[in-house]
């Protein structure tokens, strides 16, 4: 049992997806059961936004406020993500891509354009990055995809034309949502209850067991939305394959700028780790509904990365110790 639980915390993002995944298969293939998986799939698509809340809330209790500030890696971590962008939908545009091919391209844009995830701060603690240099790039990250979306997706889709400012304004209250909530909640409990903030920031990786519970339940909703997806299977395929590459690419891309700012770990999971819970609302809501595809599927791959880093952390840390 010791080394069934050790296995468990050492690989506790796979055994999450891996979980989830079963679980939403199980309920799907076998009749019986298909009248409780109807009933729940509502229950779970509204508890993850609390679960993230939950997720933030704990995270954000164990910040130095004072620390956070803009840094070097952040202006060229941003920039390396609009020239991606830049460069997707003048492809899109230039080659005049249609049908599966500018879906395809359409997958590409939304898990580049989506923002740094909020819950990419506690894979970054757990690696030995800064929490708050990390936050503070959620912060502009977000703002950042909030200006680029109302410009970039009514250049691609004649249904994305709405009033730039519209656009920004639903944007930016999600983001509020997300992250300011949580935040300025976490801040005051800091500030006015200090025993009960210490209390949550002395639980050791409260935030992340939190998201390993939160990521079963996104593998879940990703297997359901991968299965009831009307497309081929030649596509599911390629989606797949592109957004493996892709999160390999900006893992990679981040890394190298971080490398020469001291800030390999947060540039690496800022560029990389995306909010693809966002992306998927944004692609349904003013793309088209096989874009959600392409960040469905990253949310395996950037997880699987991550799984792989805190290994090799892990790694480098008992060699340290020995």
């Amino acid at each position: 049992m010791k080394k069934v639980i050790e296995f468990l915390k050492n690989w506790t993002l796979p055994c999450s997806i891996v979980s989830g995944a079963a679980i939403y298969y199980i309920f799907a293939m076998v009749p019986a059961l298909d009248g409780v998986g109807r009933a729940m799939s509502p229950v779970f698509d509204q508890a993850l936004p609390w679960f993230l809340f939950v997720i933030l809330f704990v995270t954000f209790c164990k910040i130095d406020y004072s620390k956070m500030r803009p840094a070097r890696w952040h202006l060229y971590t941003s920039l390396a993500q609009v020239v991606m962008v830049v460069v997707v939908v003048f492809s899109i545009i230039y080659f005049d891509l249609r049908g599966p091919h500018r879906v395809l391209m359409e997958c590409v844009l939304t898990c580049i354009i989506g923002p740094c995830a909020a819950a990419s701060a506690v894979v970054t603690a757990k690696l030995g990055g800064s929490l708050e240099s990390m936050t503070t790039y959620t912060f502009m990250s977000n703002v950042l995809t909030a200006v680029m979306i109302p410009i970039a997706f009514p250049l691609l889709e004649h249904g994305a034309s709405l009033p730039f400012w519209h656009m920004l304004w639903l944007i930016l209250l999600k983001v509020c949502a997300v992250l300011v909530v949580p935040m300025g909640l976490a801040y005051g409990v800091r500030r006015w209850l200090p025993r009960l903030s210490g209390a949550i920031a002395g639980v050791p990786d409260l935030g992340f067991y939190l998201w390993g519970c939160s990521l079963s339940i996104v593998s879940g909703i990703t297997m359901r939305n991968i299965m009831h997806a009307h497309t081929t299977a030649t596509f599911l395929v390629a989606t797949a394959v592109v957004s493996f590459v892709l999160c390999v690419i900006q893992f990679s891309v981040g890394r190298n700028i971080g490398r020469y700012m001291g800030a390999s770990t947060e540039a690496g999971q800022g560029l990389g780790q995306k909010n693809t819970g966002f992306a998927i609302w944004v692609a349904s809501a003013y793309l088209t509904p096989l874009a959600t595809v392409g960040p469905g599927c990253y949310i395996l791959w950037q997880n699987l990365v991550n799984s792989l880093e805190l290994w090799q952390h892990r790694r480098m840390e008992k060699k340290h110790h020995d």
